[in-house]
């Protein structure tokens, strides 16, 4: 038998056959080293970050409550605060603003400011944080 009309289907298991011919490997070229942030330090950043719902950026828009940097450090401290404490759906109070967020997803569901906060009723949540 020649090399080139070997079929390795043919041979019984346990009887060996002429060794298989392999074509030759091409040298790799090394590959360059991926550049910015690390995929886990972007996984981290944006599973830390609060995020809102579309409802919740409508309210926002709607009722002309702005959020600097500041209150946005403290909205997310008072989601923290919540998390820690293992509440599920809370109401954090940052100055005159009342936000609903979703602690386990990280969410801000909706906002209220202290024109809006008036005869309403906040349900299915498991705490309340001022910030």
């Amino acid at each position: 038998m020649s090399a080139s009309n070997f079929n390795p289907a043919l041979v019984p298991p346990g009887v060996g056959g002429p060794a298989p011919v392999t074509a030759p490997q091409a040298p790799q070229k090394p590959t360059a080293a991926p550049q910015g942030p690390a995929f886990g330090d972007i996984l981290a950043k944006e599973a830390s970050s609060l995020q809102f719902s579309g409802h919740a950026i409508q309210r926002l828009q709607k009722r002309g409550i702005e959020l600097d940097a500041q209150t946005m450090q403290r909205l997310e401290g008072g989601v923290s605060k919540a998390a820690e404490k293992g509440s599920r759906d809370s109401v954090v109070f940052v100055d005159n603003t009342a936000f609903v967020v979703s602690v386990k997803n990280n969410t801000v569901i909706t906002a209220m400011d202290r024109s809006h906060l008036r005869e309403h009723v906040f349900t299915n949540i498991d705490s309340a944080v001022i910030a």
